[in-house]
């Protein structure tokens, strides 16, 4: 069976790069962007629900933005070269969190008002060199869900845990099983930024969460030296894909450089200025490297809520077509994804509708038309059957809305459908 994402594009058309546009820099098709836009929602949604609140930031910023970051001296090779505009030079960003360290920065902040969590589907960038880009795992251009929250010292132990516990959620619902959870921390090496004291500290409170929220879900805390970011240590989602290589699919990031550096305060209960704590947390991860997980793990046969053609509609002979294109029409109105495939035999386009991994195919022949019914093949679950039109579109509703894996059949024999 197919497994690479890249081999799967061939029959799905989730992409397509040119090199014209540039290596590592993949475009999404249609069929590619209903995936990403239902992840962008589930992204959305998740972070709502822990309370972020979006902004907007732009993908430039001058060159002494990304000085003043640490960016410039710590990630230069992987970062695009300056752009010279005027008297200023800019640079496509590497990272999302120099803005939103601008955002905290742009009014004065409370103790009273802490945490703050904003939340960013944001384009970054990386100068990857060719020889390592790869479909959608290794790109030029990243689009990520990101969320960083800026809180009090005393807030951190429960912040770390909230995006552990949302991180967890997002795969949960993806049903991309994680392997473990990585606590990635610095080693002995002068490449960190803070001291040593900072460090141990802030590896102790991702220890504390990440005990605390794994044991949970039975999964394990795995230490590794030397894995942290730069300016911070992280809990790191770890996954395997179709090739056995493993991934790291979302994170929790814990920086105290970056209010440094920005000098970010908030007037404490004291009425001096303290320093806030900034924590990167990801849920639903990269637009690129989750799609091509997903693809990989369902071999391209995506949960009913995101496949991107959730019903072909195939009419048995012209004569039905009419039939056929009213039923796909109403699919529509209900807010789900549907096609009507008229162009060859029969066979042919069942044929078709497999290959492109299409999740349900309803024939509609003079029978059905008679019984107002389709003809219905769930092919991931193996089931066969006629069923009212009306029935199905209930069914079809409940299994989007709820975010299901596949059409809840037991359901429709427990109410007697067709």
């Amino acid at each position: 069976m197919v497994t690479d994402h890249r081999d799967l594009n061939h029959d799905m058309a989730v992409f397509a790069t040119d090199p014209l546009a540039g290596s590592g820099l993949p475009m999404w098709l249609p069929t590619g962007a209903v995936v990403r836009e239902e992840l962008q929602k589930l992204a959305k949604e998740l972070a709502s629900a822990d309370g972020c609140v979006g902004v907007f930031s732009p993908v430039l910023g001058k060159r002494a933005l990304y000085e003043q970051s640490g960016h410039l001296s710590k990630f230069s090779q992987d970062m695009f070269p300056a752009m010279r505009i005027g008297d200023d030079e800019v640079m496509l960003r590497p990272a999302n969190c120099p803005h939103h360290a601008l955002i905290y920065a742009s009014d004065k902040r409370s103790y009273r008002e802490l945490p703050l969590r904003f939340n960013e589907l944001a384009s970054m960038f990386r100068a990857e060199r060719s020889g390592v880009l790869s479909g959608l795992n290794r790109v030029r251009q990243i689009n990520l869900d990101d969320t960083h929250v800026f809180c009090r010292p005393d807030q951190v132990l429960h912040e770390a845990e909230l995006g552990l516990r949302a991180a967890l959620r997002a795969q949960e619902i993806l049903g991309l099983p994680v392997d473990y959870v990585r606590l990635s921390t610095r080693d002995n090496s002068a490449a960190w930024l803070g001291t040593e004291a900072q460090w141990e500290h802030a590896q102790e409170q991702l220890r504390a969460a990440g005990s605390s929220v794994l044991d949970e879900h039975g999964l394990n805390l795995v230490e590794a030296s030397g894995e942290a970011a730069f300016y911070g240590p992280k809990l790191d989602l770890q996954v395997h894909d179709g090739r056995g290589h493993e991934e790291t699919i979302a994170t929790v990031q814990l920086d105290f450089n970056q209010p440094e550096r920005f000098d970010l305060t908030y007037v404490g209960a004291d009425g001096g200025d303290h320093r806030p704590v900034m924590i990167h947390r990801g849920t639903v991860g990269s637009m690129e490297r989750v799609t091509a997980a997903l693809l990989e793990r369902y071999s391209g046969r995506l949960p009913f809520w995101l496949a991107p053609i959730q019903v072909t509609v195939l009419p048995v002979t012209a004569e039905q077509d009419a039939v056929a294109r009213a039923f796909a029409d109403v699919v529509r109105q209900r807010g789900l994804r549907s096609r009507v495939d008229h162009d060859g035999s029969l066979g042919a386009r069942v044929r078709k509708a497999r290959k492109a991994r299409d999740h349900l195919i309803a024939v509609i022949g003079q029978s059905e038309i008679a019984q107002k019914s389709v003809q219905i093949t769930d092919v991931a679950s193996g089931v066969r059957t006629r069923i009212s039109q009306e029935q199905l579109l209930g069914l079809m509703d409940d299994a989007y809305r709820h975010r299901r894996a596949a059409v809840d059949w037991a359901r429709c024999e427990r109410v007697s459908c067709g």
